[in-house]
């Protein structure tokens, strides 16, 4: 699926009797990216999770390529281009590397899974390990490239590099890159390393309380050191 665009209009959930984001709206114009900031337990995975149909919805809408899924359960927002690589790392841990690809590649050709070890060298040489014989961030390349290959049109990722070290890091965000240079998708991404989130993205958007309090352009909040350090921290620019 070619990149599609991104509308959120009033959008309202949380889980069961709980409201974790209230009136929420923003889009995001297909083929860019979008980061998604704030402190912890500001609404910043809630936001992706209802993105994918994974909470309770209270109200309002969530458009892809104009057509609302919001009503959509997860496995047919999927089938219309929705993907989400989760903060937990969710892969199959008794199965090898590559069967868990094969489980991403949808009703494409099973010669795609060269396209995940072309993306990270280091699952194609450890592609008959079994999952829970990967390091941390060997589990998050596989859980990434898992999604990307049922080439979702809307990319959401959720603070990919936490805990991750450095070198890591530095592979996830470079595939990161190229993706959303690609143009074949839409990406927003949830990471609490600022200057990652901000060299990735052209537009940001921060939550407070489960609500949006500052959308605009990366550069603008790379400039503006109160802002940040007002509703990120203290000390998060250098």
């Amino acid at each position: 699926m070619p990149a599609a665009s991104l509308e959120v209009r009033s959008l309202s959930a949380g889980y069961g009797p709980t409201v974790v984001l209230e009136d929420v709206s923003f889009s995001v114009p297909a083929g860019s990216r979008l980061s998604i900031l704030g402190r912890n337990g500001m609404g910043k995975t809630t936001l992706l999770s209802s993105l994918m149909g994974l909470t309770r919805r209270y109200g309002g809408e969530i458009r892809v390529n104009g057509n609302d899924v919001a009503g959509d359960k997860s496995s047919e927002r999927a089938l219309k281009g929705v993907g989400l690589v989760p903060q937990t790392r969710d892969i199959f841990r008794s199965l090898t590397v590559e069967e868990n690809l094969l489980v991403g590649i949808k009703d494409r050709p099973r010669s795609v899974i060269q396209e995940a070890y072309d993306m990270f060298p280091r699952l194609h040489e450890r592609r008959r390990n079994l999952g829970w014989q990967l390091s941390g961030g060997e589990q998050q390349m596989l859980s990434t490239a898992r999604t990307i290959l049922g080439r979702p049109s809307v990319l959401l990722l959720d603070e990919p590099l936490e805990g991750l070290a450095p070198v890591i890091c530095d592979e996830l965000m470079a595939a990161f890159t190229r993706l959303a240079a690609s143009g074949e998708m839409t990406i927003l991404l949830v990471e609490q390393r600022l200057e990652s989130a901000l060299d990735f993205a052209e537009s940001v958007l921060i939550l407070e309380r489960g609500q949006i309090v500052w959308q605009g352009s990366s550069e603008a909040l790379r400039s503006d050191h109160s802002l940040v350090e007002h509703y990120i921290g203290v000390g998060s620019l250098h």
